[in-house]
């Protein structure tokens, strides 16, 4: 067996990965065929393990917007570590859907906000917070993520043996 197949990930395994980790960052094609790359929070989409998804927002004058509209493709790196032995990620090259819905928008920010701040779906976010967020929503577009390519590493399986 290869390095290389020793230390992919399983679907359920880029899905835990995917759903543990806080950040993304995403890599779109600027107007002059250089990269722009950007961090944002996400929303793991893996109920579907073999096809998992991710959720953001991002203003919708951003750099990363107007390279989406002219090109919605992207590749998203996901990635965790400080030592070799450690190095774990998921690189995914995807087909992006950019929402301009303020309502489904709305309800993106309202799920990154149950995800960063409080952590527990089951908190209802108080109704002058929603507020904040729909005007937020109204300056911001939806991302959705789909992968067409998932390529995934975990050198912890390598048990130490390099």
């Amino acid at each position: 067996m290869s390095r290389r197949d020793q230390i992919k990930m399983s679907a359920t395994e880029v899905a835990e990965f995917l759903s543990s980790q806080r950040v993304i960052n995403v890599a779109t094609m600027g107007p002059k065929g250089r990269p722009h790359l950007a961090p944002l929070w996400y929303l793991p989409r893996v109920d579907d393990v073999e096809a998992p998804r991710l959720e953001t927002w991002t203003y919708g004058s951003s750099q990363k917007v107007a390279n989406l509209r002219r090109l919605p493709e992207a590749t998203v790196l996901v990635e965790d570590g400080e030592q070799y032995e450690q190095l774990r990620g998921v690189s995914m090259e995807c087909d992006v859907e950019l929402i301009d819905d303020a309502d489904e928008t709305l309800r993106i920010g309202i799920d990154l906000m149950h995800r960063y701040t409080f952590e527990d779906e089951s908190v209802e976010v108080p109704p002058s917070l929603v507020d904040v967020l729909r005007k937020q929503a109204a300056k911001r577009v939806g991302i959705v993520f789909t992968p067409t390519k998932v390529v995934s590493w975990d050198h912890s399986k390598l048990g130490g043996v390099y």
